[in-house]
């Protein structure tokens, strides 16, 4: 597993840009390495399992997270970094041509104006499940996977998915749990789902 010191530039890049745009709360930080870079690695857990594939598209981006992290440590994946809002998209540029992260694609767009295939799709605190999956669901193909990261309300957003799911033939295969490196508890959850065979 990878550790703070392996991103210790990636972070100096990143507060000087969140200085400037509030990408994320001041609060927050502090806690950069623990609430969202480990956050966004935490999908080591899914590739163990079911692998990498080559393209990933990460819905709603942000502030780069998952997108940047998992661009910088997996450099054999072309990571999209989607949303719709540009001054994020100029931050993530700007961490690309910073860091040198030739495998990372900054997009300025709707998600329903795209229609690439990609092997993983991926998603942080973006909307409710059934609406990120049925922005996401056109984009999979017969072996992709869709990750999303979850805290709160897992079994609630998971129960009104169900007609989505059911919609375009998906299921949830696997919900891999974990906690952030903080001392009070925070947990995760990496929703799995896949295209039913």
């Amino acid at each position: 597993m990878f550790d703070k010191n392996d991103f210790q530039k990636y972070i100096e890049v990143f507060l000087v840009q969140n200085s400037m745009l509030n990408l994320i709360s001041k609060n927050d930080e502090k806690y950069l390495w623990e609430k969202h870079i480990f956050d966004s690695l935490a999908i080591e857990k899914v590739f163990e399992k079911y692998g990498k594939g080559k393209k990933l598209l990460d819905i709603g981006t942000g502030g780069g997270f998952p997108a940047v992290p998992i661009a910088l440590a997996h450099p054999d994946i072309e990571v999209y970094a989607l949303d719709s809002i540009q001054k994020k998209i100029n931050a993530i540029e700007n961490l690309k041509s910073e860091l040198n992260i030739k495998n990372l694609h900054p997009v300025c767009e709707r998600v329903e104006n795209f229609h690439e295939k990609f092997d993983i799709i991926t998603s942080r605190a973006v909307a409710p499940l059934k609406v990120i999956v049925e922005y996401s669901a056109p984009l999979m193909h017969s072996n992709s996977f869709f990750a999303a990261y979850k805290s709160r309300k897992t079994k609630e957003e998971i129960q009104d998915a169900q007609k989505v799911l059911k919609k375009y033939k998906l299921s949830i295969t696997d919900i891999f749990e974990y906690n952030l490196p903080l001392l009070e508890i925070h947990s995760r959850n990496i929703i799995v789902i896949k295209k039913d065979n």
